[in-house]
């Protein structure tokens, strides 16, 4: 043994510089070879020769084989067979000398799994499909073999047939062979993989693995915890790798990238998941501009083909004018409908509840013109001067020249009007806008083009906001760690909560699609952030903020939320349609029925024991939790 190891010594100890050239040139011929080889080799290391999918007139007289499940017979004459990639139509033998070939295709149920061995001829004159991609041709089938029978199906699987989201999480495993979770799947791989190769190949980005078992932190969403063998010690599981992303920085990494599955224990949200994907980016010596431009990039190059190119760069709006014009920090900006201030109009009025919101602070009278809306619309105030309230006619008979001009009131217009404190009006007529888009589009009108992407950087947010349930002390608008505006620094220590943040969030078609910041990165600006503005317990985070003493470099970063972007490229209804075994609407998995009990002998090492609620705890919690359909 010691003989042996001495020789590999020898070995590795050549001269400096050939085992690492060796190395590379290898490395740079595979990315050659990798870079020109642009078809999949799909029916590599299997049995088939062929997929079902790719037959065309190119292949007549071809000796095929082919795997696939059975879509649906005709006749027992005919058969389509079904895989990933496509269909094909089978013709079935009818003479004797194949008895036993017709027998295994037309006893197999539906959707059995198959392998036929035949050759690729043309369909008779007049019988071509030409909405099947293989519709020239068919397969003659020469010898056939049952993989596996399949036995009566809870729904066909056929995209048009419908079936409750229940069922279809039920039987997850059956829902993945449908065209649709087929093509969403896909997609979303295509553009996980061009986003590597985008980051790591082009830009030096390194791909790193952080841990799932971490750590409680302060703020934030709630999280997961973990039991340990350890009487009253808990993991958490990682809302993000924000702390890990950050010392990565200060451990000279520079360029980091995951695809990170991040956890959140939110509850019963829609159209949210307790567990989900991000991918994660984070910068050493970069500023927000640097982020901005990397992301429009990294969407541009892995952007789907036929969803048309996407233009650079992404408009930006602050957070003031977001929420001034459209009521909500992510906007859709593919229609029109904005905010109007129309305070001046109604400076000097005597409608009673308009003075009184404009003597208040930040008291402001908005509205909105809803184009056509009287078609539709359960109006109080509408363009065509026939009032059916006495506040509009009083409005209109004082002011109603001023805001004609101002709102530019077109015939048949529906005018939304609303008074009370600057945000909560916007608010308020943010939620009508979409509201009326709604109504609208039910009626036909086109306003939010589905394969219109309107991308949007919104910056400038502030740092801090009042906590809901006491509203005299401040949260983190974003998260703990973003760094404030450079020319709001100051505030920090006199009136923090009007200080601006270093976040940006990028938002497509009105959802937010990603979000991050420039982070602080001096440990004493960020004590006092955590002790002094937000009365966290600093000893939580003390890892991070004696890393930061250690000469950790500017940086920052952003997280793109893929199972969102993913759907709303392929115009997916919901997330869990580009989520492979995604969560029920409650948070359950219906396939395997978790999350599931435990019994007390192995929860003894964890030192838990189950605390179960009373009958009348159980029904207040009914009560404030109604239940929700699966679906």
């Amino acid at each position: 043994m010691f003989c042996w190891l001495n020789r590999l010594n020898r070995g590795l100890a050549t001269p400096t510089g050939r085992i690492p050239q060796l190395i590379w040139g290898t490395f740079s011929r595979s990315l050659v070879l990798s870079s020109q080889r642009r078809i999949p080799e799909f029916s590599s290391f299997v049995a088939r020769t062929n997929t079902c999918g790719e037959l065309r007139s190119s292949h007549l007289g071809q000796e095929v084989t082919l795997c696939g499940w059975i879509q649906y017979r005709r006749q027992n004459i005919f058969l389509v067979l079904r895989d990933f990639h496509g269909l094909v139509q089978v013709v079935i033998p009818q003479d004797e000398s194949a008895a036993s070939v017709k027998k295994i295709l037309c006893e197999a149920p539906v959707e059995s799994v198959v392998k036929v061995s035949g050759t690729v001829i043309s369909r008779p004159p007049g019988q071509e499909n030409p909405k099947m991609p293989t519709g020239e041709i068919e397969i003659k089938v020469k010898t056939a073999e049952l993989l596996n029978s399949c036995k009566k199906l809870p729904f066909e699987i056929k995209d048009f047939v419908k079936k409750t989201e229940a069922l279809r999480l039920q039987y997850r495993y059956l829902d993945l062979r449908s065209f649709q979770m087929q093509r969403n799947l896909r997609l979303r791989s295509q553009m996980v993989m061009k986003m590597r190769e985008y980051l790591c190949n082009l830009h030096g980005f390194v791909d790193v693995e952080t841990p799932t078992l971490f750590k409680r932190t302060p703020g934030g969403a709630k999280e997961f915890v973990i039991p340990s063998r350890e009487p009253g010690k808990f993991y958490s599981l990682p809302q993000s790798p924000q702390q890990f992303k950050q010392l990565l920085m200060v451990g000279g990494i520079d360029r980091y990238f995951q695809v990170a599955r991040c956890y959140r224990d939110e509850g019963s949200r829609p159209d949210r998941q307790p567990e989900f994907t991000q991918i994660d980016i984070e910068m050493s010596f970069v500023d927000q501009t640097g982020i901005q431009r990397l992301i429009e990039g990294l969407l541009q190059y892995s952007w789907p083909d036929d969803k048309g190119p996407l233009g650079v760069p992404f408009p930006s709006m602050t957070f003031a004018e977001a929420l001034a014009s459209y009521g909500t920090d992510k906007p859709d900006t593919r229609f029109g409908m904005k905010i109007v201030d129309i305070s001046d109009v109604f400076r000097n009025t005597k409608v009673g509840f308009l003075r009184d919101a404009l003597s208040k602070p930040q008291g402001a009278v908005k509205a909105i013109r809803v184009p056509g809306g009287a078609e539709v619309l359960p109006v109080f105030l509408k363009a065509n001067r026939h009032w059916n309230s006495p506040v509009a006619n009083f409005i209109m008979e004082e002011q109603g020249l001023s805001l004609t001009r101002l709102i530019e009131i077109q015939e048949e217009d529906v005018i939304l009007l609303t008074a009370g404190e600057h945000r909560r009006a916007c608010s308020l007529l943010g939620k009508l806008r979409l509201e009326c888009a709604d109504l609208l589009e039910a009626r036909g009108v086109v306003l939010r083009d589905p394969a219109v992407f309107s991308f949007l950087w919104v910056v400038d947010f502030p740092l801090f906001l009042p906590k809901e349930e006491n509203p005299g002390e401040l949260e983190s608008a974003h998260h703990p760690f973003t760094a404030p505006h450079p020319s709001d620094i100051h505030l920090l220590y006199t009136e923090p909560e009007k200080a601006r943040s270093q976040h940006y969030d990028l938002v497509l078609n009105g959802s937010e699609i990603g979000g991050g910041s420039i982070r602080i990165h001096e440990a004493r600006l960020q004590h006092h952030v955590l002790e002094a503005v937000l009365k966290e317990d600093v000893k939580l985070l003390s890892h991070l903020l004696q890393a930061l003493d250690y000469g950790a470099p500017p940086h920052g970063g952003i997280a793109l939320g893929l199972d969102r972007l993913i759907c709303l490229v392929t115009g997916a209804p919901s997330i869990r349609d580009v989520i492979a075994f995604p969560k029920s609407f409650r948070g359950h998995d219906l396939m395997s029925d978790a999350p599931d009990f435990i019994p007390p002998e192995e929860l003894k090492p964890y030192h838990i024991q189950v605390s179960w609620p009373t009958d009348s705890e159980a029904e207040k919690k009914s009560l404030n939790h109604p239940h929700y359909p699966e679906s």
